[in-house]
């Protein structure tokens, strides 16, 4: 019998959170032109209605969820939701975040550090935690979880977000490493400097941008479809010997 294509995701049914915008909508389309059935799960229902549209233009099935990453309840419920639209999930995208500069330690609200440990942290243990027992009995899987450059080097000015994204690629190996004996890999996506909603800001501060692009090889910043091709491999069948690894998505940046 003939091996299916490596970066083929026919047959393949995908969850990603955060899926209606930037880098999520990007990996969630490259999953549809992959041949992947998808669902988008995010809180702006008229982001989440383009986007579903735009999956329904490539012509894979597709669905779409209302979810507040920090709601629990709303999480427990996201994988059976999925699976009665589209089926099993075998491809588990934890992408929703936010990001806050506060200033500081000093400055930084303990609401602030919660939610953005509820948002990144808590919300990717506790959807993979759900999503994973299905994969586990059906003996294979995919888990993807957005890391950052913020990870390995910290931000004074943003140590919820740092320590958050730090936290996700310890618990990707952890998870990788527990999760292999069922064939799933986990791995992690650090993206560079990207050009989304979430990064306006720092486009528009002259200085700061300067200093970016003066440390970033490529020169430029990012195109979120520029890391639909890394996700496609992290998901597809290409990446069955690779789990654990965190993948910089950077135009350099990590290596300066």
């Amino acid at each position: 019998m003939s091996q299916p294509a490596p970066f083929d995701l026919t047959g393949r049914v995908a969850l990603v959170t955060g899926g209606n915008g930037g880098i999520g909508r990007a990996i969630a389309l490259g999953f549809a032109r992959a041949g992947a059935s998808v669902a988008i799960a995010g809180r702006n229902p008229a982001k989440t209605a383009a986007v579903l549209a735009e999956l329904a233009a490539i012509g894979r099935p597709a669905t779409a969820l209302a979810l507040d990453v920090t709601d629990r309840a709303a999480l427990a419920a996201a994988s059976a939701t999925v699976e009665a639209a589209l089926g099993p999930i075998d491809i588990l995208v934890n992408n929703a975040g936010i990001a806050e500069a506060s200033g500081g330690i000093l400055r930084q609200s303990e609401d602030g550090w919660d939610t953005m440990r509820a948002t990144h942290v808590d919300a990717t243990f506790l959807l993979s935690k759900s999503i994973a027992a299905g994969m586990a009995k059906r003996g294979r899987g995919k888990i993807i979880n957005l890391a950052s450059m913020y990870a390995y080097f910290g931000s004074g000015m943003a140590p919820g977000y740092s320590a958050a994204k730090g936290a996700i690629v310890q618990l990707t190996k952890s998870m990788a490493i527990e999760l292999a004996r069922h064939n799933i890999q986990v791995n992690a996506l650090a993206p560079g400097w990207i050009e989304t909603d979430m990064t306006d800001g720092a486009r528009d501060a002259d200085a700061f941008n300067a200093m970016l692009m003066a440390r970033t090889p490529a020169g430029r910043w990012g195109k979120a479809d520029e890391l639909a091709g890394a996700a496609v491999f992290l998901a597809s069948a290409a990446s069955d010997f690779v789990t654990g690894v965190t993948l910089p998505v950077d135009g350099g940046y990590s290596i300066f």
